[in-house]
């Protein structure tokens, strides 16, 4: 048995007046969680704490229904883990979630200035026509914008690259669970040529005279401006900052001088 003479919660703050409950101490009766936190609740708005962070490990799940009962809201989630909060103060501010998906693609033009493009085997339906694309996709957690745009095209065809620059980017709104997307696109340079197509999700990638390209009624307006602003101009490239001396925390891209 658990230890009663514990009243509180084992928690630490953050400097915007926050309280952060340590998940590794939460007890796993239910009984003894929802004596812990309302004690610790009590204690906290005494102090003139100004809100609550209460992340509940999935092996744990069981004390969500007690958190919510005191008035905890859902925060964000993943596969492992609910974060949840509570207001200690009236209106205190609670920072939201992330509210974005990122995407990289790339521009790849061999020395014959053809383009490499792909066409997804997924479409909107089994008569929708192919419509071809750069190939690109979703950053990885902790991936760089120029990481993710080479491994993508990598991934979907085969074709090894070098990052170049930054082209351009793209912002919308009403993506995947209502979030936005911003997706970058950089001008990449081949290392090799041969195509080894991603079955899974690509049903056609080639080499297609830039063009042809730019002339198809098969390509989406955007994939051609971004074709056409590879072509007259030098972008953003990657560059050091001062005061920033960690690159593996840091991307920063800057005009090409």
């Amino acid at each position: 048995m658990p230890n009663k003479s514990i009243e509180y919660l084992e928690f630490k703050t953050n400097r915007f007046g926050g309280v952060l409950i340590n998940p590794s101490s939460l007890p796993k009766e239910t009984v003894y969680f929802a004596n812990q936190l309302e004690n610790s609740l009590d204690k906290w708005k005494k102090e003139k704490f100004l809100s609550v962070w209460l992340e509940i490990p999935i092996s744990n799940s069981r004390l969500i229904p007690i958190a919510v009962d005191l008035g905890f809201e859902f925060h964000h989630s993943s596969k492992n883990y609910l974060m949840m909060t509570y207001q200690l103060e009236e209106n205190a501010f609670i920072p939201p979630y992330a509210t974005h998906y990122t995407g990289a693609g790339g521009v790849v033009i061999n020395e014959q200035d053809e383009l490499l493009v792909v066409s997804e085997r997924y479409r909107g339906s089994e008569n929708s026509p192919f419509i071809y694309k750069l190939p690109g996709g979703t950053i990885h957690e902790g991936e760089h914008i120029a990481e993710a745009a080479v491994r993508e095209v990598k991934e979907e065809t085969g074709i090894d690259t070098q990052f170049e620059y930054l082209i351009c980017f793209r912002h919308w709104h009403g993506y995947k669970y209502g979030k936005s997307d911003i997706y970058f696109v950089c001008r990449l340079h081949p290392l090799n040529y041969h195509i080894t197509r991603q079955e899974a999700e690509i049903a056609d990638c080639r080499w297609m005279p830039i063009q042809d390209y730019l002339e198809s009624e098969q390509v989406t307006a955007f994939n051609k401006r971004i074709v056409e602003a590879t072509l007259s101009n030098k972008g953003l490239t990657t560059g050091e900052v001062e005061g920033y001396p960690n690159q593996s925390m840091h991307e920063f891209f800057m005009p090409n001088r």
